[in-house]
This record gives C-alpha cells, structure tokens and sequence, in this order.
C-alpha cells in the first residue's frame, strides 16, 4: 500500500521516515473520536489554552486538513491509541466533530514513544522538561543510549546531555522551567548548583540574562571555593579584626603569604574612623 506521507514535508522528514519504515494498516480512514484514547507515552503534557482555542476555531471553519496517527489499543478492545495528532484531537472535540480522518499504524510501543517525540520535538511543542523526560524514556524502556538518542532525534550528543541533566535540577526549578520562568540556557547554568533554587529566585526576580546569570553563577561558585578553602587561622584573624573595628573583615591569604585584607564599611562615618586609626598607627 502507498504510504501517503511519503515526500510530504508537512510531517517532518524524520516523522515521514519512520511512518515509511512501518506498516500502514489503514490510510485516510475516518474513525469516531469517541474511539480514540490518549498515548501512554506522550511526551507533552502542557497544552497552552491559547493555542488550543485557535486550533479549535480553525478546525470548526476548515476541518481537519491533517490527518491524526493512531494505532489499535493493546489494553482495549475497539479503541485506538494516539500516537501523534493529540493538540488536533483535543481541539476537534472542542469543535463538536464526531469523526477524525486517521491514519492507523501496526506499532510497537518504542515506535509509538519515537512517533510522538518526533514529532513534538520537530514541532518544537515540547517545553524542555517534556523532551528531556521523553529522552530518559527511550533510554530507561528501550535501552537506548545518548549517542543512538542523538542519531535518531537528530540533535548532538551534547544537546542530549545538556537535556537530561535538567532532570536532576530541584523540583522547583523544574517547575520554573516547565511555567517558562527561566528559560534552559539559565537551568543548564544551575545543574549540579547546591543553591539552584536560590539563584533561580534571583534569575526570576532580577530578570537576568543569561550572561549575568553565568556571571552570578561563578561568583557564589568563587565565594564558595574561598570559604571551603580557608584555613582557619585566617578565619580566626577575621573574627578578630571585626570585633575590634566593627567592620566585616575579608582575608585571603595565600600560600606565599601574600594576599589582601578586605574591610567592608557601612556610611561615612566608619570610613572616617578607619581612616583614623590606619593614620595614627601608621
């Protein structure tokens, strides 16, 4: 049988070389939507309402121009699964229409999972905790690697990488990114970050770019090393000189005990008083 998306650019050239791989049961067939369930390997799960509504009034004036992807249910008789198409399936039961035009395909479950990443991540509607959920799949269920995750999505190993390390970010942060609070060049700074969410506060409220928030990065990084790293006489010395002058007092001292000494002054006056005391001493 002739597969209909064959050399159709609409789908994505990686969609249309998958569905090309398979067996097409069916083409063109109307099936009711009452019939149809969602796919249990969905990557996306936000919709924007929005978007939603325009689809929905499109399809209202126009129909369904594009086919929707399904496959028979493994768990119910008589039903179909998605496996692509759900943005126009939730919107032509918005739109009051009783019947879809469907593709059917005979899949495995990897082929559906690799359907419905595809083409989201061609259409660019998965947020980036979706796609690195739906990458993470592939390799949990179908022991897929990052390199074959790479070669089949189509990305770099790095995108890959940089992707799934998301998911180790705090539940917090996730939602950041998920609500688009922060966008993933700020979370890709924040991996592996013991204060991300703190930082991720400040992203938010300071509206940073992602050059200043590299920036603030390196400084905590920086500040953290320094206090990890000195030794305690220094610390001692610190303690010392503060409570003598009232001031905040910085040390570093190096190991060929050069160094600087740092006194933070709050207002004229303990500038003034410190002035003083280096002058007369001194």
């Amino acid at each position: 049988m002739i597969n209909p998306f064959k050399n159709k650019k609409g789908l994505g050239r990686g969609l249309s070389s998958l569905i090309g791989d398979s067996d097409v049961k069916i083409t063109n067939n109307k099936i009711s939507i009452s019939s149809i369930i969602p796919n249990k390997y969905q990557p996306r799960k936000n919709f924007d309402r929005n978007s939603l509504e325009e689809l929905t009034a499109s399809i209202r004036e126009r129909g369904i121009i594009q086919p929707i992807i399904v496959r028979a249910s493994e768990d119910s008789n008589d039903k179909y699964e998605l496996i692509a198409g759900e943005r126009r399936w939730q919107a032509a039961q918005n739109a009051g229409l009783h019947e879809v035009p469907a593709v059917i395909l005979n899949v495995d479950n990897l082929k559906s999972l690799e359907f419905a990443i595809v083409e989201n991540v061609q259409r660019k509607d998965l947020n980036p905790i979706e796609e690195a959920e739906g990458y993470q799949r592939l390799i949990n269920e179908f022991n897929y690697d990052q390199d074959k995750v790479a070669k089949f999505i189509g990305k770099s190993r790095a995108h890959i990488s940089n992707c799934i390390r998301l998911l180790s970010l705090p539940a917090k942060v996730i939602e950041h990114i998920i609500n688009d609070k922060i966008s993933p060049g700020h979370a890709k700074i924040l991996v592996g970050l013991d204060n991300s969410e703190l930082l991720a506060e400040k992203i938010i409220k300071k509206k940073l770019s992602v050059r200043q928030a590299e920036a603030l990065a390196r400084l905590v990084k920086s500040n953290k090393s320094s206090i990890k790293s000195k030794d305690p006489n220094s610390i001692d010395i610190e303690n010392q000189l503060s409570s003598k002058i009232g001031m905040k007092v910085f040390l570093n001292n190096k190991k060929n005990n050069t160094g600087t000494l740092i006194f933070e002054y709050k207002g004229v006056d303990q500038l003034d008083r410190l002035i003083k005391i280096i002058k007369e001493n001194y």
